[in-house]
């Protein structure tokens, strides 16, 4: 027989062992989450927690990344007043870091392995580690149509800086220690692969699961237990066909996506010329992947590490009449500017976007934000100094329930306040539970 992937392989046995009959109202909700192994301690009817990973180049003002307080009542610097309205759903986090990432003092060096805390190699060649939201792809994601959703809005920089190889600075999501994870960076191919690729064999029907282990067994069997066989099949077509009946008189159990097409327009071909309208689509596609249940697992770089972007559309403070347009993101970070606070503020705006059109989603009694993490990244605290012995940290969402958010959690001066100890952490929140992770040994007990 072929050998079934876990999502398939939960459905073939919850037929056969509770019977086809007894779970026929909860089979619709087993398509998308189900009894899978290691899934236990969640119920078919409770939506998935989904991961968002949103990385900015370069830091932020180094006087203006701040929280404290606490709640509703939390006070932000000026960088993350865009995400005020999400105070009480925010935690922030201070004092994480790499240490591998201190090495080379170096964008490349210190963007390449932000979310796995692995060694980088130098002298051009291409070597770090695998980050955790693959590794969570690798499993959790197996259940979707799409593993994972990896986004960028700036090309990738195929160049060497200072012996460290520029595709570190262009990729955060790392399939393997040798392979950056492949960036869409065209939001109409990024809503086709959400809508229009071929079904993996994860989205098969019960019946088409079953004949695909079936037939192979049938042909090595006697001639008696093939018409055992057949009439197993001819159950479970009964089921199909109820289970058809029971979804056009709208009694289908359990949790289901809240769409289960798009309800935008496919985007325009072709890269937007406006950054804004770039970003926020892919914003939307990453809304629309986890609202149609699509993928649970999603990452967005907004630019690159020694980014090149330009913003001409934002009115410049320091030069009156004009935008910001005069200095490319990386130059602009080595200041500490009313221009470079703006653009920090821009990227905040997207986040606090995608929190909105998350919060906008009902799935029962909480929205799609609340059964969300958003992680805001960036790999260096200020972009004049290269400064990572503590990175610009802060998470957005409920996790399903599993984290409190309105927190400031300082880990400065601590012991043991590896960044990927808060992956760990993560990675708990869906049920993928390595022992350990980069430089990470146990996880974060206040996430």
């Amino acid at each position: 027989m072929s050998t079934p992937s876990p999502h398939q392989f939960s459905r073939r046995t919850f037929l056969r062992g509770v019977g086809v009959t007894m779970a026929l109202p909860w089979l619709e909700s087993a398509a998308v989450w189900g009894d899978e192994p290691g899934r236990a301690s969640r119920p078919a009817s409770e939506a998935p927690v989904r991961v968002a990973v949103v990385f900015s180049g370069n830091g932020f003002h180094s006087k203006e990344w701040w929280a404290k307080g606490e709640g509703a009542g939390m006070e932000l610097g000026k960088v993350l007043l865009p995400l005020a309205d999400f105070r009480s759903r925010l935690t922030f986090i201070k004092g994480l870091y790499h240490e591998e990432a201190r090495k080379g003092n170096i964008h490349s060096s210190q963007t390449g392995n932000l979310l796995s805390g692995a060694p980088i190699s130098s002298g051009g060649e291409i070597r770090s580690g695998t980050s955790f939201d693959q590794l969570i792809a690798q499993s959790y994601g197996r259940s979707t149509k799409v593993p994972s959703l990896v986004l960028g809005c700036e090309r990738s920089n195929p160049s060497v800086h200072k012996n460290y190889s520029m595709l570190y600075s262009s990729h955060v999501s790392w399939s393997s220690p040798t392979t950056p994870t492949p960036l869409e960076l065209y939001p109409a191919l990024a809503f086709d692969r959400l809508f229009k690729d071929e079904a993996s064999p994860g989205d098969r029907s019960v019946l088409d699961a079953v004949l695909g282990d079936a037939g192979d067994l049938r042909r090595r069997v006697s001639a008696a237990d093939r018409g055992k066989i057949d009439e197993y099949l001819e159950s479970v077509r009964d089921v199909e066909r109820r289970i058809e009946s029971a979804g056009r008189r709208g009694e289908l159990q359990g949790w289901r996506p809240t769409l289960d097409k798009p309800d935008r327009k496919r985007p325009a071909d072709g890269i937007p010329q406006d950054v804004a309208e770039h970003m926020r689509l892919m914003c939307d596609i990453i809304v629309l992947g986890f609202q149609t249940d699509t993928t649970r697992v999603a990452s967005l770089k907004l630019n690159n590490d020694h980014s090149a972007l330009r913003f001409p559309l934002l009115p410049s403070v320091e030069q009156a009449g004009h935008g910001i347009d005069y200095m490319i993101h990386h130059l602009l970070s080595h200041s500490d500017g009313a221009d470079w606070l703006r653009v920090n503020q821009f990227f905040m705006e997207q986040i606090a976007y995608l929190c909105r059109r998350l919060d906008s989603v009902k799935e029962g009694s909480r929205t799609l934000l609340d059964n969300t993490m958003v992680l805001s990244c960036s790999s260096m605290m200020a972009g004049a100094r290269h400064d990572n012995d503590q990175l610009p940290i802060a998470l957005v969402g409920g996790g399903g329930g599993r984290i409190r958010g309105g927190r400031v959690l300082d880990y400065s001066g601590k012991p043991d306040r590896q960044l990927c100890r808060l992956f760990l952490s993560m990675m708990d929140k869906v049920d993928v539970r390595p022992k350990t992770f980069g430089d990470g040994r146990k996880m974060l007990e206040e996430v």
